[in-house]
């Protein structure tokens, strides 16, 4: 995304240029998407309206990047989706689900696409509406499509990016990937009034995660981030990234910290199946550290980038 000067000389995110979730191409009519074991249109992929996961977002889904066609730490993805499953209790396999995301590659044409994701959504099924769970088992709806992802260039990842800081009103379990993100979107909407492109929650003084994605600080010289609780995503790109920090040498404590240390960093940075390695370099319209991307988070950024190279 594209920034210019706003007032008070403030980074601003230009919505006309790549978007702020990653840089999602959009979908169109012309794709395939997989439903219930069928491959078809997306414009005839039909669920039912009393399907818990439109009622009650009584549903959990994954999302797994792909380079150039190949889904990048897919075991990793679906061992999370299965955890999230057995905790909601629905009854579902998701191994076919790995093979399903390589037809869904093949049939969308993404075999040589640099970047896209694979995103599979599983929902409790459709039964009349009540909050308990149904008393007759029901099949679950599986639904997963693939599509081309618009990768941040070097150009604008040197620019680097900017967030806001938001109170966390999200549920108790944030470590289920439930598809229960309302919290999630009004935050994500208060950053794009604001005119960035990132928002951070807060809860009580200490820092969690994005709205999207989770955030890490450079703080005294070492990778900072939450540990990994019930009050956040424990995300696959974060772990990636811690592993890549113990390669590299550079220290990256789990603990909590506050919103006063990460105001204070020298660097902050995003992670996420989208988002890869993103630099911030503006929080709450104040210059993170330089003002520009550190060297701890272009060393992660470049180390992930070899990761996931083809060949």
């Amino acid at each position: 995304m594209r920034t210019s000067n706003g007032p008070g000389g403030r980074r601003r995110a230009d919505a006309s240029t790549i978007p702020a979730h990653g840089g999602v191409a959009h979908i169109g009519a012309h794709i395939i998407v997989y439903l219930n074991g069928d491959y078809l249109p997306i414009g005839e992929a039909v669920v039912s309206v009393e399907d818990r996961g439109f009622l009650f977002a009584d549903a959990v889904y994954e999302a797994a990047p792909a380079y150039n066609g190949c889904c990048f730490l897919i075991e990793r993805h679906l061992a999370r989706l299965a955890w999230g499953l057995r905790t909601l209790r629905i009854e579902a396999d998701v191994t076919p689900l790995g093979d399903v995301g390589d037809e869904l590659m093949a049939r969308n044409d993404l075999l040589d696409a640099e970047f896209s994701v694979y995103y599979m959504q599983v929902t409790r099924g459709a039964a009349p509406r009540t909050h308990a769970f149904p008393r007759a088992p029901v099949p679950p709806t599986v639904y997963a499509f693939a599509k081309e992802l618009v990768r941040t260039t070097p150009a604008r990842w040197e620019r680097g990016f900017a967030a806001i800081t938001v109170p966390d009103q999200r549920w108790a379990r944030a470590d289920i990937k439930t598809t229960g993100l309302l919290p999630n979107v009004l935050a994500q909407q208060a950053a794009v009034e604001a005119e960035v492109e990132d928002a951070i929650f807060i809860r009580e003084g200490m820092v969690l995660e994005g709205t999207h994605n989770n955030v890490f600080a450079v703080i005294g010289g070492e990778v900072t981030t939450a540990p990994a609780t019930n009050h956040i995503l424990h995300g696959v790109t974060r772990a990636f990234a811690l592993e890549l920090c113990e390669e590299l040498g550079i220290p990256a404590p789990e603990r909590a910290f506050t919103v006063d240390e990460l105001r204070g960093a020298e660097e902050i940075f995003f992670t996420g199946t989208t988002t890869e390695v993103r630099p911030t370099v503006e929080l709450d319209g104040r210059p993170v550290g330089s003002g520009r991307p550190g060297e701890i988070t272009r060393a992660l950024s470049e180390a992930y980038r070899r990761a996931v190279a083809p060949g």
